[in-house]
């Protein structure tokens, strides 16, 4: 290769210069990350967000167009580049601080760039934006598959000299996507019909089944519900009650739906700005409600409502376009392009909202439920039909007394029907119809009913009139209290630019984050969704896609998704049936001595997905099994059993009672989320306490996860009820219940080597009493046993 042979001369040539003894000659393919390894040093200061004298040396096009003193490089020519006389010592020696570079090091660039300076391993094009702001391109799907994922995963495979594992056996697959899909593991009952079920499509029309049910809006509004840090309560140290529980039933309701994530993002970020907006819209503006506010005496309004503005900020940013934004609250972005006066541009669009940090919430919108909206809707019935009823009563009242006095007056006997009845006429006169006393003992029915199901208040965005608008100004390294210039309603340059026609508001600005020039959000969501689904994103670094994250295992994968997301109009459903029908998704989990050798993170995907089950997952999970859990849909959080004494409120008498009926079993969806004392059970295995986004949960493992899983009230519970119910509809006898509760559990028959061990468990516990209550004991230990097993906490 010629340009392999410059290289080495290159390198000759500038060693012997420099008096030292030549290197070895490199490989092309190795001298390459070196290069990119040796001006990491010098992006410190010249890189994406950092450019002094306009010069940025983080990719090969930015050099050879330069700064202010000219090309930074010249392709095939060392001698007359820039960054080899400054690194080499001639003019002002670069790096300016800290060791030189190494003679060795400086020769590697010399050959680079006398070899043509070919592109770096992390460019793809010559465009300088980093690779998730180009443009998203739909490549072309690689041959040797059906499904367009699998094609990419294996060829990918195929240059890292892997193949892929066998499909998971068919019952720990059903058990997969259940727990993937809809937050729980498949029935007994559900398992035995999906392994009777012998049609090809079987597992498609498991999966449509479970896109299909209730359950899946749950599941998904957990997921939803950190990004946009919901809580019951407003923060801070007071930390006051809030009511806003039916924005948490608007993101069920929209998943179950499949509402278009377009759409979702709209309504969420400005729903309040749409034309005439419903009140589902309203509601969902409750999504920058969600910030926290300061109830304490003495603290200062305007201080807090910038606090919040400033989260919107960065919210936004993160959950939309995977950026570490906050940074630039104070400074220019280190490393990305955006600067501390685009920070306040953004800041400009959410700081014209009513709100003011006010104890009062203010402004709120009622929100009844469904069936409050039935109720209310009943009793505006019957209220129409009463005020009918009552004007046709009086107008016979005033008829029959003006006949009456016609009578009286003409001395001539009654000859309407209606005076000939004494009861009617005394009825008349006394006002009492019998009519219309069913009415109005309906209508205080449903008034009842609707005063035990106080119509919540949500607190939404609102914008300011215009003769009320704020002033925006700069924030001096980020302090409310130094504001310089103002600043006008704009988007970061480095970013696709505001659509033409989109008003500059808060409306804008979501239709700019949905746009079809936006290569960010669909690539950012696309791959949140396969985070939640693999364990780690195709960007493993979910909450930044910027240049110091880690760019895709699979860049082709990733934009076909993004493009597939798109063009099947943002659904949600859609794009999660196109992961998990995929061979990618379905093989099985297992891990070879080779596989974790070769490739320890699964980042290749040459398995299955495997991992323990999140927080919600975990608690639903033994509920469920045990036939605890409440199949109720949405409603007021709730206040399952937990460890007394954790809430010590010095402001108020609050306190936690524990609810009563199905509320103690409902999905951990709907536990009260004080952010000073998050439901600790949950907190156990990695919940966060949401007082700002979190865009991934990263998991731990300690050993107070099984003294929670052992020991909480809620899984003791859980366990009790679980023995009962593997005596009752496990089988006739010890090894049937047994095997029952095994599959319940895990998904799977357990081998004999398994149901041998667990029998013997079963027959210790039991000779350890006499009687009923010794065999009650047994199955209470066994059950225990199950509900902790590592199988039955993983997803594999």
């Amino acid at each position: 290769m010629a340009w392999l042979d410059s290289i080495r001369g290159g390198v000759l040539c500038a060693l012997t210069m420099m008096g030292v003894a030549p290197a070895a000659p490199q490989d092309s393919v190795a001298a390459l990350p070196d290069v990119e390894t040796i001006l990491a040093r010098c992006t410190e200061c010249h890189g994406q967000g950092r450019q002094r004298k306009s010069l940025r040396l983080d990719n090969r096009a930015a050099m050879l167009r330069g700064g202010r003193s000219g090309p930074a490089i010249v392709s095939g020519n060392a001698d007359a580049s820039l960054v080899v006389q400054r690194v080499s010592g001639v003019g002002k020696r670069m790096p300016p601080i800290g060791e030189a570079l190494t003679a060795a090091q400086i020769g590697t660039l010399r050959a680079w760039i006398d070899g043509g300076a070919p592109r770096l391993p992390h460019e793809t094009t010559d465009d300088p934006r980093p690779w998730a702001q180009r443009p998203i391109v739909r490549p072309a799907v690689p041959a040797g598959a059906a499904q367009p994922i699998d094609a990419f995963v294996r060829a990918r495979l195929a240059g890292e000299g892997l193949t892929a594992a066998a499909r998971q056996e068919a019952s720990k697959l059903l058990r997969r996507v259940s727990l993937d899909l809809i937050g729980l593991p498949p029935s007994v009952v559900e398992l035995d019909a999906f392994l009777a079920d012998q049609r090809p499509d079987a597992y498609a029309r498991a999966v449509d089944r479970l896109l299909a049910s209730p359950h899946f809006g749950e599941r998904w509004a957990s997921m939803w519900l950190d990004l946009a840090r919901y809580a019951d309560t407003k923060g801070y140290e007071k930390d006051d009650r809030r009511s806003i529980w039916r924005y948490r039933d608007y993101v069920i309701d929209a998943f179950n739906r499949d509402l278009p994530f377009d759409q979702f993002t709209i309504q969420q970020i400005a729903g309040d700005l749409l034309p005439t907006p419903t009140q589902d819209e309203l509601v969902a503006t409750a999504f920058h409600r969600n910030t926290m506010t300061n109830d304490e005496g003495g603290t200062d309004d305007e201080e807090f409502r910038v606090a919040a503005v400033i989260d919107r900020v960065n919210t936004t940013m993160a959950t939309w376009m995977g950026t570490t934004i906050g940074c630039c609250q104070c400074h220019d972005h280190k490393y990305d392009a955006f600067s501390h006066q685009e920070y306040f541009a953004l800041f400009a669009f959410f700081d014209n909202t009513e709100d003011d940090d006010h104890a009062s919430e203010r402004p709120t919108v009622a929100a009844p439920t469904s069936e409050q909206r039935d109720a209310l809707a009943v009793r505006h019935k019957l209220r129409t039909e009463l005020v009918a009823a009552t004007q046709a009563w009086d107008a016979e009242r005033q008829a029959a007394f003006a006949r009456w006095l016609q009578v009286r007056n003409e001395l001539r006997p009654p000859v309407a029907p209606i005076e000939a009845d004494p009861a009617r006429l005394r009825a008349l006169y006394r006002d009492t119809a019998p009519e219309l006393l069913p009415l109005r003992e309906a209508i205080v029915a449903v008034d009842a009913q609707i005063a035990a199901i106080k119509v919540s208040t949500v607190p939404i965005l609102r914008e300011l009139p215009a003769e009320r608008a704020r002033v925006t100004r700069l924030h001096r390294r980020g302090s409310f209290l130094d504001q310089g210039d103002p600043v006008t309603r704009a988007v970061p340059a480095a970013l696709h630019a505001l659509p033409a026609d989109a008003p500059r508001d808060r409306l804008g600005l979501a239709r700019w984050l949905v746009a079809p020039d936006n290569p960010l959000t669909a690539r950012v969501v696309a791959n949140r969704f396969w985070e939640q689904l693999f364990g780690a994103g195709l960007v493993e670094t979910s909450d930044d896609f910027g240049v110091q994250g880690e760019p895709p295992s699979h860049p082709e994968l990733l934009d076909w998704l993004a493009s597939e997301f798109v063009a099947r109009g943002w659904s949600m459903k859609e794009l999660l049936k196109v992961i998990v029908t995929s061979e990618t998704y379905a093989q099985a989990s297992d891990v070879t001595a080779d596989g974790l050798a070769r490739d320890p993170g699964n980042r290749w995907l040459a398995r299955g997905p495997r991992g323990r089950l999140s927080a919600e997952a975990v608690r639903d999970q033994a509920l469920h099994v045990a036939g605890l859990l409440s199949e109720k849909i949405g409603g007021p959080s709730v206040m399952p059993p937990q460890p007394s004494g954790l809430w010590t409120i010095i402001y108020s008498n609050d306190a936690w009672h524990t609810s009563p009926g199905e509320d103690r079993h409902r999905r951990a969806l709907y536990t009260f989320w004080r952010r000073t004392s998050p439901y600790p059970s949950l907190m156990m295995f990695d919940a966060p306490s949401r007082d700002m986004c979190v865009v991934r949960r990263l998991p731990t493992n300690t050993p107070l996860q099984a003294l929670v899983t052992l020991n909480d009230p809620v899984f003791v519970e859980a366990a009790i009820a679980f023995a009962t119910r593997m005596q009752q509809e496990g089988g006739p006898d010890a090894a049937a219940r047994l095997v029952f509760g095994f599959r319940a559990c895990t998904g799977r028959t357990p081998n004999a080597t398994e149901l041998d061990r667990l029998n013997r468990l079963y027959l210790d516990e039991r000779q350890r009493g006499d009687g009923p209550l010794a065999d009650e004991r047994a199955w209470r230990v066994l059950a225990n046993v199950l509900l902790n097993l590592d199988e039955t906490l993983t997803k594999a």
